[in-house]
């Protein structure tokens, strides 16, 4: 069976979408799209081979015959969009942040559970091979009890006011680079260390982007349920220092860290040894990886749980900047 997917939002990002469905034509594709610019979705359903277009992805769920649908809106339209599927029973790819609430959260959560669908958050850089390895390490108990990881994401931003849109507003970004291109490396420490966020502490900047409403740059640290701490960096403002990892983890018997395709692993005491992976072009891959999880009825690996859980400590760092203290959780 081919998985009929209907992607409501065709901005940039639904390229990439694109992209991971015309690369598994055999189980997934585009056959209908959603978007209010009818430009930018006769364009979108023309790359897809030729998907109906519609102006509004409410109107698509009620007329077009798809199975799923794969959402790249706006962050603050992401919790109505999520739910309207869901009540119309088609199971849910969304990009990131889940929703921009908690309440919201919570309504998803009985959408959800009440359809019966699969939601999947877009955690595409859970799909680089260098990730499951480390996962699949720290699992197997040789590096003991972890007790420190890291996580970073930062890189020189150009957007500027004429280019930046709806991400320079908190109430249609829910803040600044902390739950955009932050979301990333936070679901990412919240993977590796495989246990609850419990207390979150951070510090926000505004290096360079100053007409950003939100934050440029974002520090966070992340106290665990196990006594693990983690902390995630990033930032729009510049290129990150040469040999910064893209995510490591120490811990009573050794530690790992990794540029994303490169793994290393240093035994405590011993000489360190080093997997290579293959580049993955990671947002095409998750939306192929969807398409498998519901063809086969398996859970995602991450759900709208673990998409509430990173937004639970996201708004908690936003809290702790503007409170100047620790929150729990």
């Amino acid at each position: 069976m081919t998985l009929s997917i209907g992607l409501i939002g065709c901005g940039n990002i639904s390229r990439a979408h694109l992209r991971g469905y015309l690369a598994v034509p055999d189980q997934g594709a585009v056959t209908a799209v959603a978007d209010i610019d009818p430009i930018t979705a006769a364009e979108r359903a023309e790359q897809a081979g030729g998907a109906r277009a519609f102006a509004s992805y409410r109107r698509m769920l009620d007329e077009a015959d798809v199975d799923a649908v794969d959402i790249c809106l706006p962050h603050h339209l992401h919790a109505e969009a999520i739910i309207a599927a869901a009540e119309a029973g088609r199971h849910i790819l969304c990009e990131k942040p889940l929703c921009l609430t908690l309440p919201d959260t919570d309504r998803i959560a009985g959408a959800v559970a009440s359809a019966g669908v699969t939601l999947m958050c877009a955690h595409n850089q859970l799909t680089l091979p260098a990730v499951a390895r480390a996962r699949a390490i720290i699992d197997s108990g040789v590096l003991g009890q972890v007790y420190e990881l890291r996580t970073t994401d930062s890189f020189f931003n150009d957007f500027d006011p004429a280019t930046m849109g709806w991400r320079a507003h908190a109430a249609t970004s829910g803040g600044g680079e902390l739950i955009d291109t932050g979301y990333h490396p936070t679901y990412l420490l919240l993977y590796l260390a495989s246990a609850r966020p419990a207390a979150v502490t951070a510090m926000l900047s505004t290096h360079r982007l100053a007409f950003m409403e939100g934050e440029d740059s974002a520090r966070v640290l992340v106290r665990f349920s196990d006594g693990a701490v983690g902390e995630v960096v990033t930032s729009w403002a510049y290129e990150a220092a040469p040999f910064t990892e893209k995510f490591s983890v120490v811990g009573e018997r050794g530690s790992l860290w990794s540029d994303g395709t490169t793994l290393w692993h240093k035994p405590r005491g011993q000489e360190p040894t080093r997997e290579q992976f293959p580049a993955v072009d990671s947002v095409p891959a998750v939306c192929a990886d969807f398409v498998a999880r519901v063809r086969d009825r398996a859970r995602p690996v991450h759900t709208h749980e673990e998409g509430t859980d990173v937004l639970k400590v996201i708004l908690a760092a936003y809290r702790s900047a503007q409170e100047q203290r620790e929150i729990g959780l």
